[in-house]
């Protein structure tokens, strides 16, 4: 019995060690940086300079336009996102789930990516794509759209037919049994999504900035434009902290319809939906698929054909030239992909090791879980330009802010909470009965790990590892204020700065770099899809 509890000792010491990695982790990462702003805001401006800064009319009308454009967003996100998620729902048909994660490719790819797609294709068109509201709401769109078509499409999928079938019988038409019943039942989940796509559109940051251009501007880019171009640290911490005020509202409002609706749809089968049988629901089907098509093809296929043509001629000459030095670039476009590899392994590698032993914390209920499981999904609440904002006012005594491991750790803290929010789910799905089980027959704890925990959530840490790689790739907020020298200089920086200048070899470039990124962010999407499933609720 002693040497039982010795063991048990043991394993609880090494829990609270896990867990202890991640609370200082995110101490250091996200909680100094913060406060730093918040010092820097109230202390290091003083009271009249604060007031005076928020009261100003280019902060309000900063805020309006941050506001109006991620409302707009959310609004066409919502009008494009619903009829795919009830196609994709509502219906079986052959290559559902590769329609499906072909939706969720937009979600990964690199922001800079998505903003050269919609560069191209304004361009392809005719029409002005930079400075244009119009061109920053439908990139919103195209990145955004898989929040709705997976949390709520998700949702959709365990909704109960048979109100729907009673009042279809007693002559309900389908528009008013959809109204009435099915959208009545799916609002929560509805608003919900609706409020994670605003926090995404508010917090958007290389969309604007490459499709913005000089003549616009939201919170995010005043605060990297007053902190880096005109080395006003005042200015820009209280643009932060308003930012922050504003983000940590909304949430607190995306945290608690996550809740309700996880409460919701616990142990409910999923429909698998319905064959296409009827002529109505066919031309539903093929309006959706163009729908698809025009929405997330198009940007897509401008982006592959301008990486091709020079003049009037298909080429691949924007491509062989990726491995050239470029004086505008500290390194070529090839080796900044290199790099970004580079740093995307380092942050996959960081964030499993703190985010696994911290999951099983919270999964097991252990001590302290539920402030745990608070503090690590902080990252998610605060954008990555505020927090690279953060890095340069806590880390300006230290080296750290020119060491080459800022970079993979600001990574990993973004890549953290998906990492534990994979492996949490797969923990807690294991039979408590089967580690009580196991412990009577006499295996360690140590034992119970290795057979039963690791490998029912091997693959959900596959999966939070590869996410974790797909989000540094893609990751720009953060890099852009805390990148500094060669080593850390990636490819969706080598992406911006060649679109920020002039030329058509340059855009190529560009161009020919963002498609190879795409490639490689598309391809960990469709692996992870395949990994993840249909779970409801799930991105």
């Amino acid at each position: 019995m002693s040497s039982r509890r010795a063991r048990r000792s043991g394993v609880d010491r090494i829990d609270a060690a896990g867990a202890a990695a991640a609370v200082l982790f995110l101490g250091a990462m996200v909680v100094w940086p913060l406060v730093a702003i918040g010092v820097r805001s109230t202390a290091g401006v003083g009271p009249a300079r604060l007031v005076s800064t928020l009261v100003s009319s280019s902060t309000i009308d900063v805020l309006g336009f941050t506001l109006w454009q991620a409302a707009l967003s959310t609004i066409g996100t919502l009008v494009i996102g619903l009829p795919i998620a009830h196609a994709l729902t509502r219906h079986r048909f052959p290559g559902r789930d590769a329609v499906r994660a072909f939706t969720v490719v937009p979600f990964v790819l690199p922001t800079v990516v998505v903003a050269a797609a919609f560069s191209a294709l304004f361009e392809r068109v005719g029409l002005r794509g930079v400075g244009s509201l119009w061109a920053i709401v439908l990139a919103h769109v195209f990145f955004n759209v898989a929040v709705v078509v997976r949390v709520v499409g998700g949702h959709w999928a365990t909704l109960d037919r048979s109100a729907e079938t009673a009042a279809a019988v007693l002559g309900a038409r389908p528009r008013q049994v959809f109204t009435a019943i099915t959208l009545r039942r799916l609002g929560p989940v509805v608003a919900g999504a609706a409020l994670l796509v605003f926090l995404f559109c508010f917090t958007s940051y290389g969309i604007i900035l490459v499709l913005g251009g000089p003549t616009v501007a939201t919170l995010e880019t005043e605060i990297r434009r007053y902190a880096i171009f005109r080395q006003e640290f005042d200015v820009a911490a209280v643009l932060a902290f308003v930012q922050l005020v504003v983000v940590v509202a909304l949430s607190v409002g995306v945290a608690r319809f996550q809740r309700r609706t996880s409460v919701a749809t616990t142990g409910r089968r999923l429909d698998p939906g319905l064959p296409l049988t009827r002529r109505l629901a066919r031309l539903h089907l093929f309006a959706v698929g163009a729908l698809i098509v025009a929405v997330i093809g198009a940007p897509i296929a401008a982006l592959v054909i301008e990486s091709l043509r020079v003049g009037d001629s298909w080429t691949l000459d924007h491509y062989a030239a990726l491995v050239e030095p470029i004086d505008l670039l500290p390194v070529s476009p090839a080796r900044s992909l290199w790099q970004s590899l580079r740093v995307a392994a380092a942050a996959a590698v960081v964030a499993t090791v703190v985010g696994v032993p911290a999951a099983r914390v919270i999964a097991l209920g252990r001590r302290g879980s539920r402030w745990l499981e608070a503090v690590v999904l902080v990252p998610l609440g605060v954008s990555a330009a505020t927090l690279g904002f953060g890095y340069l006012l806590a880390f300006a005594a230290f080296d750290l802010r020119r060491s080459p491991l800022l970079l993979p750790l600001a990574h990993a803290v973004v890549a953290l909470p998906f990492v534990i929010a994979g492996v949490v789910p797969a923990l807690r799905a294991i039979d408590p009965h089967v580690r009580e089980s196991a412990a009577v027959l006499g295996a360690t704890p140590l034992r119970v790990l290795a057979t039963i925990e690791w490998p029912a959530a091997r693959r959900a840490v596959a999966t939070g590892a590869g996410f974790a790689v797909a989000i540094s790739l893609g990751e720009f907020g953060a890099t852009s204020f805390v990148s500094r020298g060669d080593a850390s200089f990636t490819a969706p920086l080598a992406v911006f700065r060649l679109l920020s200048q002039p030329g058509e070899t340059l855009r190529g470039q560009a161009m020919a770099l963002s498609v190879i990124i795409g490639i490689v962010v598309a391809a960990l999407a469709a692996l992870l899809e395949r990994l993840r499933g249909n779970r409801p609720g799930a991105l």
